[in-house]
Protein backbone atom coordinates (compact mmCIF):
# COMPACT_ATOMS: atom_id res chain seq x y z
CA UNK A 1 0.00 0.00 0.00
CA UNK A 2 1.54 3.57 -0.68
CA UNK A 3 1.79 6.15 1.76
CA UNK A 4 1.26 8.95 -0.63
CA UNK A 5 0.04 8.77 -4.38
CA UNK A 6 -0.58 11.19 -7.14
CA UNK A 7 -2.40 11.11 -9.92
CA UNK A 8 -3.33 12.81 -13.10
CA UNK A 9 -1.81 16.49 -11.18
CA UNK A 10 -1.50 19.58 -13.10
CA UNK A 11 -1.15 23.03 -12.27
CA UNK A 12 -0.36 26.25 -14.58
CA UNK A 13 0.19 29.99 -14.33
CA UNK A 14 -1.71 31.85 -17.23
CA UNK A 15 -0.16 30.04 -20.00
CA UNK A 16 2.92 28.30 -18.09
CA UNK A 17 2.09 24.80 -17.41
CA UNK A 18 3.98 24.16 -14.38
CA UNK A 19 2.86 20.46 -13.60
CA UNK A 20 1.32 18.13 -16.49
CA UNK A 21 -0.41 15.31 -15.60
CA UNK A 22 1.89 14.20 -13.06
CA UNK A 23 1.68 10.71 -11.26
CA UNK A 24 3.59 9.82 -8.26
CA UNK A 25 4.08 7.06 -5.76
CA UNK A 26 5.43 6.94 -2.53
CA UNK A 27 5.78 3.79 -0.51
CA UNK A 28 5.60 4.38 3.66
CA UNK A 29 8.63 4.57 5.37
CA UNK A 30 11.07 5.45 2.09
CA UNK A 31 13.21 8.27 1.37
CA UNK A 32 11.75 9.57 -1.84
CA UNK A 33 14.06 12.06 -4.31
CA UNK A 34 12.44 14.43 -6.57
CA UNK A 35 15.03 15.53 -8.91
CA UNK A 36 14.81 18.19 -11.87
CA UNK A 37 16.22 21.14 -13.25
CA UNK A 38 15.60 24.81 -12.98
CA UNK A 39 11.66 25.17 -13.74
CA UNK A 40 10.77 21.66 -13.74
CA UNK A 41 8.02 21.87 -11.20
CA UNK A 42 9.28 20.58 -8.54
CA UNK A 43 8.68 23.20 -5.98
CA UNK A 44 5.13 23.66 -7.49
CA UNK A 45 4.40 20.34 -7.09
CA UNK A 46 5.26 20.64 -3.13
CA UNK A 47 3.05 23.48 -2.40
CA UNK A 48 0.36 21.28 -3.89
CA UNK A 49 0.94 18.64 -1.59
CA UNK A 50 1.98 20.37 1.20
CA UNK A 51 -1.58 22.86 0.59
CA UNK A 52 -0.01 26.00 -0.63
CA UNK A 53 -1.49 25.95 -4.17
CA UNK A 54 -4.24 23.75 -5.49
CA UNK A 55 -4.20 21.91 -8.18
CA UNK A 56 -6.50 22.16 -11.30
CA UNK A 57 -6.92 18.38 -11.71
CA UNK A 58 -5.96 15.51 -11.17
CA UNK A 59 -6.12 13.18 -7.54
CA UNK A 60 -4.12 13.16 -4.27
CA UNK A 61 -4.19 10.04 -2.12
CA UNK A 62 -2.94 9.60 1.72
CA UNK A 63 -2.95 5.94 2.63
CA UNK A 64 -5.40 5.15 -0.15
CA UNK A 65 -7.96 7.80 0.76
CA UNK A 66 -8.46 10.56 -1.29
CA UNK A 67 -7.85 13.75 0.23
CA UNK A 68 -8.29 17.31 -0.74
CA UNK A 69 -5.48 19.36 0.76
CA UNK A 70 -7.10 23.19 1.09
CA UNK A 71 -4.78 24.94 2.90
CA UNK A 72 -1.36 24.65 4.84
CA UNK A 73 -2.69 23.96 8.09
CA UNK A 74 -4.99 21.10 6.42
CA UNK A 75 -1.94 19.44 5.55
CA UNK A 76 -0.40 19.70 8.84
CA UNK A 77 -3.63 18.04 10.00
CA UNK A 78 -2.99 15.49 7.82
CA UNK A 79 -0.07 14.41 9.05
CA UNK A 80 2.13 16.84 6.36
CA UNK A 81 5.65 18.37 7.40
CA UNK A 82 7.29 20.74 4.57
CA UNK A 83 11.05 21.92 6.01
CA UNK A 84 11.54 24.60 3.37
CA UNK A 85 15.43 26.09 1.75
CA UNK A 86 15.07 29.08 3.86
CA UNK A 87 14.05 28.03 7.52
CA UNK A 88 11.15 29.77 9.03
CA UNK A 89 12.42 30.31 12.48
CA UNK A 90 12.08 33.45 14.24
CA UNK A 91 15.83 34.03 15.88
CA UNK A 92 14.81 36.10 18.76
CA UNK A 93 12.82 33.13 20.50
CA UNK A 94 14.16 30.03 21.92
CA UNK A 95 13.87 26.45 20.18
CA UNK A 96 10.83 25.28 22.65
CA UNK A 97 9.24 28.96 21.43
CA UNK A 98 10.37 28.36 17.59
CA UNK A 99 8.81 24.50 18.16
CA UNK A 100 5.54 25.26 19.88
CA UNK A 101 4.66 28.80 17.60
CA UNK A 102 1.09 28.49 16.12
CA UNK A 103 0.07 25.12 18.22
CA UNK A 104 -1.84 26.42 21.33
CA UNK A 105 -4.79 27.40 21.88
CA UNK A 106 -5.78 28.43 25.49
CA UNK A 107 -4.20 31.22 27.12
CA UNK A 108 -1.82 28.97 30.18
CA UNK A 109 1.60 28.17 28.90
CA UNK A 110 3.51 26.18 30.91
CA UNK A 111 7.02 26.86 29.49
CA UNK A 112 9.38 24.47 31.80
CA UNK A 113 6.72 21.23 30.91
CA UNK A 114 6.98 22.11 26.85
CA UNK A 115 10.85 22.66 27.39
CA UNK A 116 10.63 19.20 28.98
CA UNK A 117 8.85 17.57 26.09
CA UNK A 118 10.77 18.94 23.22
CA UNK A 119 13.79 17.62 25.13
CA UNK A 120 12.15 13.93 25.25
CA UNK A 121 11.04 14.34 22.04
CA UNK A 122 15.11 15.58 20.60
CA UNK A 123 16.50 12.62 22.64
CA UNK A 124 13.99 9.91 20.74
CA UNK A 125 14.99 10.98 17.47
CA UNK A 126 18.77 12.04 17.99
CA UNK A 127 18.15 15.25 17.09
CA UNK A 128 20.56 16.74 19.72
CA UNK A 129 19.57 20.56 19.96
CA UNK A 130 18.94 22.63 23.98
CA UNK A 131 15.32 23.31 24.15
CA UNK A 132 16.23 27.25 26.09
CA UNK A 133 18.91 27.94 23.58
CA UNK A 134 17.98 31.31 21.35
CA UNK A 135 17.68 29.93 17.79
CA UNK A 136 19.60 32.75 16.23
CA UNK A 137 22.57 31.75 18.13
CA UNK A 138 22.90 28.33 16.95
CA UNK A 139 24.46 27.36 13.83
CA UNK A 140 22.79 26.78 10.67
CA UNK A 141 22.96 22.54 11.25
CA UNK A 142 21.19 22.90 14.40
CA UNK A 143 18.74 25.25 13.29
CA UNK A 144 17.95 22.53 10.55
CA UNK A 145 17.72 20.09 13.35
CA UNK A 146 14.46 22.58 15.10
CA UNK A 147 12.94 23.11 11.65
CA UNK A 148 12.93 19.00 11.69
CA UNK A 149 11.39 19.10 15.43
CA UNK A 150 9.13 21.70 14.52
CA UNK A 151 6.89 19.25 12.07
CA UNK A 152 7.68 16.16 14.41
CA UNK A 153 6.31 17.82 16.95
CA UNK A 154 3.23 18.44 15.06
CA UNK A 155 2.82 14.68 14.36
CA UNK A 156 3.82 14.85 11.04
CA UNK A 157 4.49 11.25 9.40
CA UNK A 158 5.45 12.76 5.55
CA UNK A 159 8.20 15.08 5.35
CA UNK A 160 8.95 17.13 2.51
CA UNK A 161 12.80 18.09 2.66
CA UNK A 162 13.15 21.08 -0.31
CA UNK A 163 17.23 21.47 -1.33
CA UNK A 164 17.86 20.89 2.79
CA UNK A 165 21.90 20.44 2.47
CA UNK A 166 21.99 24.09 0.75
CA UNK A 167 24.07 25.70 4.12
CA UNK A 168 25.59 22.85 5.74
CA UNK A 169 28.75 21.54 6.14
CA UNK A 170 30.08 18.26 5.24
CA UNK A 171 30.10 16.85 8.44
CA UNK A 172 26.18 18.63 8.95
CA UNK A 173 25.70 16.56 5.72
CA UNK A 174 26.44 13.40 6.93
CA UNK A 175 24.51 13.95 10.80
CA UNK A 176 21.10 15.41 8.40
CA UNK A 177 21.58 11.69 6.32
CA UNK A 178 21.87 9.54 9.49
CA UNK A 179 18.86 11.91 11.19
CA UNK A 180 16.89 11.07 8.09
CA UNK A 181 17.57 7.13 8.07
CA UNK A 182 16.62 6.92 11.23
CA UNK A 183 13.51 8.71 10.81
CA UNK A 184 12.59 6.56 8.19
CA UNK A 185 13.69 3.18 10.19
CA UNK A 186 11.30 4.54 12.40
CA UNK A 187 8.12 4.52 9.87
CA UNK A 188 8.05 8.62 8.53
CA UNK A 189 7.83 8.98 4.83
CA UNK A 190 10.31 11.32 3.73
CA UNK A 191 10.47 13.22 0.26
CA UNK A 192 13.93 14.96 -0.73
CA UNK A 193 14.32 17.60 -3.10
CA UNK A 194 18.08 17.78 -4.38
CA UNK A 195 20.23 19.21 -6.83
CA UNK A 196 23.30 16.67 -5.52
CA UNK A 197 23.14 13.53 -7.54
CA UNK A 198 25.81 12.09 -5.12
CA UNK A 199 23.11 12.72 -1.61
CA UNK A 200 20.27 11.43 -3.68
CA UNK A 201 22.33 8.00 -4.43
CA UNK A 202 23.58 7.70 -0.53
CA UNK A 203 20.16 8.10 0.84
CA UNK A 204 17.37 7.94 -1.01
CA UNK A 205 15.31 4.74 -2.07
CA UNK A 206 13.39 5.84 -5.35
CA UNK A 207 13.71 8.81 -7.25
CA UNK A 208 11.23 10.62 -9.53
CA UNK A 209 12.81 12.71 -12.25
CA UNK A 210 10.93 15.67 -13.47
CA UNK A 211 11.05 17.41 -16.98
CA UNK A 212 9.63 20.82 -18.37
CA UNK A 213 6.18 20.23 -15.97
CA UNK A 214 6.60 16.34 -16.74
CA UNK A 215 7.04 12.90 -14.59
CA UNK A 216 9.98 11.46 -17.35
CA UNK A 217 11.25 8.39 -14.79
CA UNK A 218 10.14 6.39 -12.10
CA UNK A 219 13.25 4.32 -10.85
CA UNK A 220 15.19 3.38 -8.16
CA UNK A 221 18.69 4.59 -6.74
CA UNK A 222 19.98 0.92 -6.92
CA UNK A 223 18.64 0.76 -10.85
CA UNK A 224 20.34 3.92 -12.12
CA UNK A 225 23.33 6.36 -12.04
CA UNK A 226 24.55 10.06 -11.30
CA UNK A 227 24.79 10.04 -15.09
CA UNK A 228 21.56 8.54 -16.39
CA UNK A 229 19.62 10.72 -13.81
CA UNK A 230 21.80 13.68 -14.91
CA UNK A 231 20.89 13.05 -18.56
CA UNK A 232 17.18 12.55 -17.66
CA UNK A 233 16.97 15.83 -15.67
CA UNK A 234 18.07 18.12 -18.90
CA UNK A 235 17.39 15.89 -21.47
CA UNK A 236 20.84 15.47 -23.58
CA UNK A 237 24.31 14.41 -22.19
CA UNK A 238 26.06 16.10 -19.50
CA UNK A 239 29.64 15.47 -18.53
CA UNK A 240 29.40 15.46 -14.20
CA UNK A 241 33.41 15.87 -14.45
CA UNK A 242 34.77 19.59 -15.48
CA UNK A 243 37.63 18.38 -17.66
CA UNK A 244 39.96 20.98 -16.20
CA UNK A 245 43.37 21.42 -17.60
CA UNK A 246 46.46 22.38 -14.82
CA UNK A 247 46.89 26.23 -14.16
CA UNK A 248 49.45 28.06 -15.25
CA UNK A 249 49.47 31.57 -13.30
CA UNK A 250 50.59 34.33 -14.26
CA UNK A 251 51.53 37.76 -12.58
CA UNK A 252 49.79 39.16 -9.19
CA UNK A 253 46.13 40.48 -10.60
CA UNK A 254 44.71 41.00 -7.13
CA UNK A 255 46.56 41.56 -3.60
CA UNK A 256 44.90 41.60 -0.35
CA UNK A 257 46.57 42.60 2.79
CA UNK A 258 45.50 42.57 6.23
CA UNK A 259 41.92 43.56 5.40
CA UNK A 260 39.18 44.41 7.44
CA UNK A 261 35.61 44.93 6.34
CA UNK A 262 32.26 45.52 8.55
CA UNK A 263 29.05 44.02 7.97
CA UNK A 264 25.44 46.13 7.84
CA UNK A 265 25.12 46.16 11.52
CA UNK A 266 28.60 47.48 11.90
CA UNK A 267 30.28 44.63 13.14
CA UNK A 268 33.95 42.92 11.99
CA UNK A 269 32.54 40.21 9.38
CA UNK A 270 36.41 40.32 7.87
CA UNK A 271 39.21 40.23 9.96
CA UNK A 272 42.77 40.27 8.94
CA UNK A 273 42.73 38.67 5.51
CA UNK A 274 45.40 38.40 3.12
CA UNK A 275 46.07 36.78 -0.57
CA UNK A 276 47.21 37.05 -3.51
CA UNK A 277 45.85 36.10 -6.77
CA UNK A 278 47.56 35.65 -9.76
CA UNK A 279 46.30 35.47 -13.83
CA UNK A 280 45.23 32.22 -15.33
CA UNK A 281 43.95 30.67 -12.03
CA UNK A 282 41.08 30.12 -9.55
CA UNK A 283 41.06 30.93 -5.87
CA UNK A 284 37.96 29.65 -4.35
CA UNK A 285 36.96 30.21 -0.85
CA UNK A 286 34.95 27.83 0.92
CA UNK A 287 32.76 27.97 4.34
CA UNK A 288 29.29 28.20 5.67
CA UNK A 289 27.28 30.66 4.51
CA UNK A 290 27.77 33.55 6.67
CA UNK A 291 31.25 33.55 7.99
CA UNK A 292 32.13 37.05 5.57
CA UNK A 293 32.06 35.74 2.08
CA UNK A 294 29.74 38.54 1.19
CA UNK A 295 31.63 41.60 2.67
CA UNK A 296 34.86 40.44 1.19
CA UNK A 297 33.20 40.01 -2.35
CA UNK A 298 31.45 43.25 -2.10
CA UNK A 299 35.00 45.27 -0.87
CA UNK A 300 37.22 43.65 -3.08
CA UNK A 301 34.69 44.41 -5.96
CA UNK A 302 34.25 48.07 -3.93
CA UNK A 303 30.60 47.89 -3.42
CA UNK A 304 31.55 48.54 0.11
CA UNK A 305 33.69 50.30 2.07
CA UNK A 306 36.86 49.03 3.74
CA UNK A 307 37.35 49.48 7.15
CA UNK A 308 41.47 48.80 6.94
CA UNK A 309 43.74 47.35 5.23
CA UNK A 310 44.82 47.07 1.35
CA UNK A 311 43.28 46.03 -1.98
CA UNK A 312 45.16 46.45 -4.77
CA UNK A 313 44.63 45.74 -8.56
CA UNK A 314 48.09 45.77 -10.28
CA UNK A 315 48.59 47.62 -13.22
CA UNK A 316 51.45 46.30 -14.80
CA UNK A 317 50.43 44.17 -18.52
CA UNK A 318 48.36 45.89 -20.62
CA UNK A 319 44.88 43.45 -20.53
CA UNK A 320 43.49 46.46 -17.97
CA UNK A 321 39.93 45.71 -18.25
CA UNK A 322 38.56 46.21 -14.87
CA UNK A 323 36.31 43.99 -12.76
CA UNK A 324 33.57 41.23 -13.52
CA UNK A 325 31.48 41.00 -10.44
CA UNK A 326 29.03 38.11 -10.18
CA UNK A 327 26.86 38.97 -7.25
CA UNK A 328 24.82 36.22 -4.37
CA UNK A 329 21.55 37.99 -5.33
CA UNK A 330 21.01 38.17 -9.36
CA UNK A 331 17.86 39.61 -8.92
CA UNK A 332 18.44 42.68 -6.36
CA UNK A 333 21.79 42.98 -7.58
CA UNK A 334 22.90 41.30 -10.62
CA UNK A 335 19.81 42.30 -12.49
CA UNK A 336 17.09 45.18 -13.14
CA UNK A 337 13.71 42.70 -13.45
CA UNK A 338 11.47 44.99 -15.10
CA UNK A 339 13.95 45.70 -17.93
CA UNK A 340 14.69 43.55 -20.64
CA UNK A 341 17.17 40.97 -21.67
CA UNK A 342 18.93 43.72 -24.08
CA UNK A 343 18.57 46.53 -21.99
CA UNK A 344 20.21 44.62 -18.58
CA UNK A 345 23.39 43.36 -21.03
CA UNK A 346 23.94 46.80 -21.61
CA UNK A 347 23.64 48.17 -18.04
CA UNK A 348 27.78 48.58 -17.47
CA UNK A 349 28.21 50.10 -21.45
CA UNK A 350 24.75 51.79 -22.23
CA UNK A 351 27.14 55.23 -22.31
CA UNK A 352 29.61 54.07 -24.64
CA UNK A 353 29.43 52.89 -28.80
CA UNK A 354 28.20 50.78 -30.80
CA UNK A 355 25.09 51.29 -28.07
CA UNK A 356 25.18 55.01 -27.55
CA UNK A 357 25.97 57.90 -30.35
CA UNK A 358 25.46 61.32 -29.37
CA UNK A 359 23.58 60.60 -26.57
CA UNK A 360 21.34 58.41 -28.65
CA UNK A 361 20.53 54.75 -27.44
CA UNK A 362 21.46 52.80 -30.93
CA UNK A 363 18.59 50.13 -31.11
CA UNK A 364 19.76 47.90 -33.43
CA UNK A 365 22.98 47.82 -32.16
CA UNK A 366 21.77 46.48 -28.28
CA UNK A 367 19.52 44.46 -30.29
CA UNK A 368 22.29 42.38 -32.15
CA UNK A 369 24.70 42.87 -28.76
CA UNK A 370 21.71 40.56 -27.48
CA UNK A 371 20.99 38.31 -30.27
CA UNK A 372 24.62 36.84 -30.02
CA UNK A 373 25.01 36.88 -25.93
CA UNK A 374 22.28 34.91 -26.01
CA UNK A 375 23.51 32.67 -28.29
CA UNK A 376 26.87 32.05 -27.19
CA UNK A 377 25.56 31.32 -23.36
CA UNK A 378 22.22 29.74 -24.49
CA UNK A 379 20.03 31.93 -23.10
CA UNK A 380 16.39 30.55 -23.85
CA UNK A 381 13.57 32.99 -24.67
CA UNK A 382 11.45 33.79 -27.61
CA UNK A 383 13.54 37.20 -28.44
CA UNK A 384 16.20 39.65 -26.77
CA UNK A 385 12.65 41.67 -25.81
CA UNK A 386 11.77 39.19 -23.15
CA UNK A 387 11.94 40.62 -19.82
CA UNK A 388 14.24 38.94 -17.21
CA UNK A 389 11.84 38.65 -14.44
CA UNK A 390 9.96 36.29 -16.95
CA UNK A 391 13.30 34.23 -17.32
CA UNK A 392 14.29 31.12 -15.10
CA UNK A 393 16.61 31.29 -12.45
CA UNK A 394 19.36 29.70 -14.51
CA UNK A 395 18.77 31.61 -17.76
CA UNK A 396 18.46 34.93 -15.26
CA UNK A 397 22.21 33.97 -14.30
CA UNK A 398 23.55 33.11 -17.64
CA UNK A 399 22.15 37.15 -18.91
CA UNK A 400 24.46 38.23 -15.47
CA UNK A 401 27.37 36.38 -16.85
CA UNK A 402 27.18 37.68 -20.54
CA UNK A 403 27.57 40.93 -18.95
CA UNK A 404 29.97 40.75 -16.64
CA UNK A 405 32.11 38.67 -19.13
CA UNK A 406 31.77 40.87 -22.26
CA UNK A 407 34.29 43.04 -21.55
CA UNK A 408 37.08 40.20 -20.67
CA UNK A 409 37.85 41.34 -17.40
CA UNK A 410 41.27 40.90 -15.93
CA UNK A 411 39.64 39.75 -12.22
CA UNK A 412 36.51 38.05 -11.96
CA UNK A 413 34.38 37.79 -8.56
CA UNK A 414 31.81 35.17 -8.86
CA UNK A 415 29.70 34.89 -5.79
CA UNK A 416 27.59 31.90 -5.83
CA UNK A 417 27.51 31.73 -8.81
CA UNK A 418 25.71 28.19 -9.35
CA UNK A 419 23.09 28.51 -6.27
CA UNK A 420 19.95 27.04 -7.09
CA UNK A 421 21.17 26.07 -10.87
CA UNK A 422 20.61 22.66 -11.59
CA UNK A 423 23.78 20.59 -13.33
CA UNK A 424 23.16 21.62 -16.98
CA UNK A 425 22.56 25.24 -16.01
CA UNK A 426 25.78 24.54 -13.36
CA UNK A 427 27.50 22.98 -16.01
CA UNK A 428 27.37 25.91 -18.29
CA UNK A 429 28.21 28.48 -16.11
CA UNK A 430 31.35 26.38 -15.00
CA UNK A 431 32.50 26.15 -18.48
CA UNK A 432 32.54 30.20 -19.04
CA UNK A 433 34.59 30.71 -15.90
CA UNK A 434 37.46 27.75 -16.90
CA UNK A 435 37.06 29.43 -20.27
CA UNK A 436 37.95 32.67 -18.92
CA UNK A 437 40.70 31.52 -16.31
CA UNK A 438 42.13 29.86 -19.55
CA UNK A 439 42.12 33.57 -21.38
CA UNK A 440 43.86 34.61 -18.44
CA UNK A 441 41.75 36.19 -15.93
CA UNK A 442 42.59 35.93 -12.59
CA UNK A 443 39.04 34.41 -11.03
CA UNK A 444 38.04 34.43 -7.25
CA UNK A 445 35.08 32.05 -6.98
CA UNK A 446 32.77 31.82 -3.87
CA UNK A 447 31.12 28.73 -2.93
CA UNK A 448 28.99 27.14 -0.05
CA UNK A 449 28.86 24.33 -2.78
CA UNK A 450 32.11 22.23 -1.34
CA UNK A 451 32.95 19.51 -3.95
CA UNK A 452 31.91 22.27 -6.47
CA UNK A 453 34.80 24.59 -4.98
CA UNK A 454 36.78 21.49 -4.89
CA UNK A 455 36.09 20.68 -8.86
CA UNK A 456 36.96 24.36 -10.48
CA UNK A 457 39.77 25.98 -8.21
CA UNK A 458 43.62 25.69 -8.63
CA UNK A 459 43.65 26.87 -4.42
CA UNK A 460 40.97 27.16 -1.89
CA UNK A 461 40.80 29.16 1.03
CA UNK A 462 38.22 28.51 3.67
CA UNK A 463 36.67 31.22 5.90
CA UNK A 464 35.29 30.93 8.88
CA UNK A 465 34.06 33.94 11.10
CA UNK A 466 36.02 36.22 8.83
CA UNK A 467 39.04 34.81 8.61
CA UNK A 468 40.78 32.20 6.25
CA UNK A 469 42.02 29.38 8.48
CA UNK A 470 43.58 27.53 5.87
CA UNK A 471 44.68 27.97 2.14
CA UNK A 472 45.15 24.48 0.31
CA UNK A 473 46.32 23.33 -3.54
CA UNK A 474 42.91 22.08 -4.64
CA UNK A 475 45.18 18.93 -6.27
CA UNK A 476 45.62 17.35 -2.67
CA UNK A 477 43.06 19.00 -0.54
CA UNK A 478 40.44 16.19 0.76
CA UNK A 479 36.32 16.97 2.14
CA UNK A 480 37.36 15.88 4.88
CA UNK A 481 40.01 18.27 5.54
CA UNK A 482 38.28 21.05 4.27
CA UNK A 483 35.35 20.40 6.43
CA UNK A 484 37.38 20.10 9.41
CA UNK A 485 38.12 23.60 8.36
CA UNK A 486 34.77 25.10 7.45
CA UNK A 487 33.30 23.64 11.11
CA UNK A 488 35.92 25.80 13.19
CA UNK A 489 39.30 23.39 13.05
CA UNK A 490 42.56 24.51 13.13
Amino acid sequence: MSYLRLEGISKSFGSFIANDNINLTVEPGTIHAILGENGAGKTTLMNIISGLYQPEAGQIYLQEKPVKISSSSAAIQLGIGMIHQHFMLVPQLTVTENIILGTLNHWRLNLRKKQQEIAALSQAYRLTVDPAAKVGNLPVGAQQRVEILKVLYRKAKLLILDEPTAVLTPPEVESLIAILRQLAADGHTIIFISHKLDEVMNLCDTVTVLRRGKVVANTTTKEATPQQLAELMVGREVALQLGKTPASPGNVVLSVQNLQVEDDRGAIAVRNVSFELRAGEILGIAGVDGNGQRELADAITGVRTVKGGKIELTRNFPEVRGVGYIPEDRQKMGLVLQFNIAQNLILKAFRKLPFCRRFLLQKEAISNNAKSAMQEFDIRATSEGVKVSQLSGGNQQKVVLARELAREPMLIVAMQPTRGLDVGATQAVQLQLLAQRDRGAAILYISTELEEVMAISDRIAVMYRGEFVGVLDATTATVEEIGFLMAGGR
